[in-house]
C-alpha cells in the first residue's frame, strides 16, 4: 500500500467482515476506534520495551509514574501493558478480555480519548459475532507508524472514512472536516497581514476552533506559522462536541508533540451550552460550523446568556434551525482587546447567514453587531462543487477587530466562484478544488484591496437599511342590510355577549340568558333602520348612537365597533375613515413596506419614490428601531450576488428561429424514419 487511496480502501474492507453482524450506521463504531488503536500501537510500539522497564521497575515505588513513562515512550502519553497488537492475536481464547486490559493500560489521557469510542460495548458486540480476531488480524497488517503514514496523511485517512460513513447514511460530513484546500485558503488570508510580525524572534502565538471536528484547521494553521517562523511557539485551543471526532483529534495531537499540550487544550462537549475556553482568548480563530444545523439541544442556555449585556450571544440569536451565526458570535467573544494585540477571525458559511432575516431579526441584528463594529473586513465567494456533503455555494469570512488603516469601515466582496480546477475523480458531491495558484491569486486581491470584475469594496453601512412602515387611509361604505346584518352576527364581541365565564351553572346561565336577549335587542335595532348606503362613517355612528339610545339598548367601546365592522365594506370611492382627533385610520391590507439606504433621509426617499404613486400614503412613525429609537427598523443583509450581477442580453431572435427550424427537421426527420 503506497498511497493513501489504498490505505483508505483497507480499512474500509473491514466493512466486508463486520456487514453480516453490524447495520452501516455502525461500520464506524468498528472501523475508527480499532484505526486509532492501530495508531497509537505503532506510534509506541518502538519504545515498548523501555516503557515496560520503567514501569516495572518504579511501580509501587513512585506515586505519579507519567513523568517517567512518558518520558521512555517519548510522547505525553504510553501504554504500561505487556500486550501489543502481535502479542493479542496470539491468544485469540483470552482476546477480549486481554484486549480490554491493554486499553486500560494507557495513560489516563489517553483513556479518555478512547472511552469516547465506547470500546468495551464494540468488543462484547464483535466477540459476540465472532469478528473480534479477524477484525483484530486485519488491522495488524498495516503499518500506521508515522513514519510510514504521515501526521497529514493520517488526516486525510480519517476524514476519507467519515465522509464514507456519512455518504452510507446520508448525513452531513461537512460538520466533521473541511477540505484541505479550503483550510489552506482561510489561512492565507488569515495572516496575509501579519506575515512580518509572524517572522519575528521569540513570538507565540494562539489559535482556536470552537467546532474543531478531527483537528485539520488547527493542524494547518500551526504548520503553516511554523513555516513562516520555524522557532515561533504557537498553541492550539478548541472543542468538538461529537465523541469521534474529538477522540481523534485529540488522539492525533498527543502523536504530534511530546508535551501534549496541544490535546489537553482540546475540550469535549457543545460550545454554544458549555464553553470551555471562556476564560480565554486568542490571535487566531477558525471554524467550519455546521449548515443548516439547528441548536434545539443548546436553547435554553444560549437564550439564557443572551438575555444578559455583553454576553456572547446579547447581540440576537438565530433562528432555531441554523446556528451557523450562534458560532460566530462565539469567535468574535474570544477576540484579543486591539489594546493586546487584537485577533484574526476565519469562518466559512453557507449563504443563509449572509441575508437570511428581516429588519429586526435575530440574523439582522447580528449583522449589525458586526458591521457597526466594524469587525469584517472581507467575504470571499467559494466555487460550488468544493464540500464532499454540498455543491451549494459557501463563503469565507474574514474578521479583525485590528484592521489596516485602508480597510477601516470598508468591506471586500470577493468573488472566487470561478477560481477552481476540476478534480480527476469525484469525491461525493466534491468535483472541484482550489489550487495552490487560486489560493495565492485569492490572497493577492484580498491583500491590494483594489476594485476590479472580481472585487469590490464598500462602506459598512452600505449594507445597511431602514425599514419603514407606509400606511394608506381606510375607506369605507356602511349600509345596514340583511346580508351585512349576518356578518354582524359573526362579530366575536356579539357573539361573547351570550358567552358567560361564570364557574356557577345558574349565574352563568342568567348570564347567558341576558347576553342573548341583548343580541336580540341589537338585531332589532338593526333591522328596524333604512337600507341607506353611507360613504361617511360619521353619519352612520351618529344614527345607530341615536337608534340604541331610543330602544335603551347598551352598546359602547369594541361592541359598537364590531357592528359597524359588520356592515361595513371596502370601498374606494368612500370618504376617509378618522380616528377621534381628526387623524386618518389605516387600512391593514394597504400596508406596505420600503427599504431606505442608511445614508439617506426616509423623508426625501419617501417624497420621491413613494409619494408620486400613492398620494395619500404617510410614514408610520410609531414604528421605530429598537436600538437608535428612529422612524423604521434597522437591518442589514449582504446580497451578494447582486454586486457581481452581470446582464446577459438575450440571443437575436433570429438566432432562436434557426434553432427551432434545425429541432423540427430533425424531429420530423425521426417521425419519417419511424412511419418507414
Amino acid at each position: 500500500m503506497q498511497n493513501f487511496g489504498e490505505k483508505v480502501s483497507f480499512i474500509w474492507s473491514v466493512a466486508d467482515l463486520i456487514r453480516d453482524s453490524f447495520k452501516r450506521g455502525k461500520y464506524q463504531d468498528v472501523i475508527l476506534p480499532f484505526t486509532v488503536l492501530r495508531r497509537l500501537d505503532c506510534v509506541l510500539e518502538p519504545t515498548k520495551e523501555q516503557v515496560l522497564e520503567a514501569y516495572h521497575k518504579y511501580h509501587g515505588k513512585l506515586e505519579n509514574l507519567d513523568p517517567i513513562l512518558c518520558k521512555q515512550s517519548g510522547f505525553a502519553f504510553y501504554n504500561a501493558s505487556n500486550y501489543d497488537f502481535g502479542k493479542l492475536i496470539d491468544d485469540p481464547k483470552d482476546l477480549g478480555a486481554n484486549l480490554k486490559k491493554y486499553i486500560n493500560s494507557f495513560s489516563s489521557n489517553m483513556r479518555e480519548v478512547l472511552e469516547k469510542f465506547d470500546f468495551p460495548n464494540t468488543i462484547d458486540k464483535l466477540e459476540e459475532a465472532d469478528l473480534l480476531f479477524q477484525v483484530m488480524e486485519k488491522f495488524k497488517t498495516i503499518d500506521l507508524h508515522p513514519d510510514k503514514v504521515s501526521n497529514l496523511e493520517m488526516g486525510y485517512i480519517f476524514e476519507e472514512l467519515i465522509r464514507k460513513f456519512n455518504e452510507a447514511l446520508d448525513e452531513n460530513p461537512g460538520e466533521h472536516f473541511t477540505p484541505r484546500e479550503v483550510i489552506r485558503l482561510m489561512v492565507s488570508l488569515l495572516l496575509s497581514q501579519d506575515k512580518d510580525s509572524l517572522k519575528q524572534a521569540h513570538i507565540t502565538r494562539t489559535i482556536y476552533d470552537p467546532c474543531c471536528g478531527s483537528g485539520g484547521m488547527l493542524t494547518i494553521a500551526k504548520e503553516r506559522i511554523l513555516e513562516l517562523n520555524p522557532n515561533a511557539t504557537v498553541f492550539l485551543f478548541g472543542q468538538e462536541v461529537n465523541p469521534e471526532t474529538f477522540a481523534i483529534c485529540k488522539s492525533d495531537l498527543y502523536m504530534k508533540s511530546e508535551d501534549g499540550k496541544d490535546a489537553d487544550n482540546i475540550k469535549f462537549g457543545s460550545t454554544l451550552s458549555n464553553d470551555q475556553h471562556s476564560d480565554k482568548s486568542f490571535d487566531y480563530l477558525l471554524a467550519n460550523p455546521p449548515y443548516g444545523k439547528d441548536w434545539k439541544r443548546d436553547k435554553d442556555a444560549v437564550e439564557t446568556e443572551a438575555q444578559k449585556t455583553g454576553s456572547r450571544f446579547s447581540a440576537g440569536t438565530p433562528r432555531i434551525s441554523d446556528g451557523q451565526l450562534l458560532f460566530l458570535q462565539q469567535m468574535l467573544a474570544r477576540m484579543k482587546s486591539p489594546e493586546n494585540g487584537g485577533s484574526r477571525v476565519a469562518i466559512v458559511m453557507n449563504g443563509s447567514p449572509l441575508f437570511t432575516g428581516d429588519a429586526g431579526s435575530g440574523e439582522s441584528e447580528i449583522r449589525r453587531w458586526i458591521l457597526e463594529n466594524d469587525w469584517l473586513e472581507a467575504i470571499i465567494a467559494l466555487p460550488e462543487q468544493l464540500f464532499y456533503n454540498t455543491g451549494i455555494s459557501t463563503y469565507i469570512w474574514i474578521l479583525s477587530n485590528k484592521k489596516l488603516l485602508q480597510k477601516k469601515e470598508k468591506v471586500q466582496l470577493i468573488n472566487g466562484s470561478d477560481f477552481w480546477v476540476a478534480m480527476r475523480k469525484s469525491l461525493g458531491d466534491k468535483r472541484r478544488e482550489i489550487s495552490t495558484e487560486h489560493i495565492e491569486k485569492i490572497t493577492a486581491i484580498f491583500q491590494d484591496f483594489e476594485v476590479s470584475e472580481v472585487s469590490k469594496t464598500f462602506n459598512s453601512t452600505d449594507f445597511g437599511y431602514r425599514k419603514i412602515t407606509i400606511e394608506r387611509p381606510l375607506r369605507l361604505n356602511f349600509q345596514v342590510i340583511p346580508e351585512r346584518i349576518e356578518r354582524v352576527k359573526e362579530q366575536t364581541a356579539f357573539i361573547n355577549l351570550a358567552v358567560s365565564k361564570k364557574k356557577n351553572p345558574e349565574m352563568r346561565k342568567i348570564e347567558e340568558d341576558a347576553g342573548r336577549e341583548q343580541q336580540k335587542l341589537i338585531l332589532g335595532v338593526l333591522n328596524g333602520l333604512s337600507d341607506e348606503l353611507y360613504k361617511d362613517r360619521k353619519p352612520l355612528e351618529l344614527l345607530l348612537k341615536k337608534a340604541f339610545k331610543v330602544e335603551n339598548v347598551a352598546v359602547k367601546g369594541a361592541l359598537f365597533k364590531a357592528i359597524l365592522t359588520g356592515l361595513s365594506e371596502k370601498d374606494e370611492t368612500a370618504e376617509i375613515c378618522r380616528d377621534k382627533d381628526g387623524n386618518p385610520e389605516p387600512d391593514t391590507e394597504l400596508r406596505d413596506t420600503e427599504n431606505v439606504p442608511l445614508d439617506e433621509d426616509i423623508y426625501d426617499y419617501f417624497e420621491r419614490e413613494v409619494k408620486p404613486h400613492v398620494s395619500d400614503a404617510w410614514i408610520n412613525e410609531t414604528v421605530r428601531d429598537s436600538k437608535d429609537s428612529g422612524v423604521g427598523k434597522v437591518g442589514y443583509e449582504i446580497n451578494f450576488n447582486r454586486y457581481f450581477y452581470q446582464y446577459q442580453p438575450p440571443r437575436e431572435l433570429s438566432e432562436i428561429e434557426k434553432d427551432i427550424q434545425q429541432v423540427e427537421g430533425e424531429i420530423l426527420a425521426m417521425l419519417k424514419e419511424m412511419r418507414e
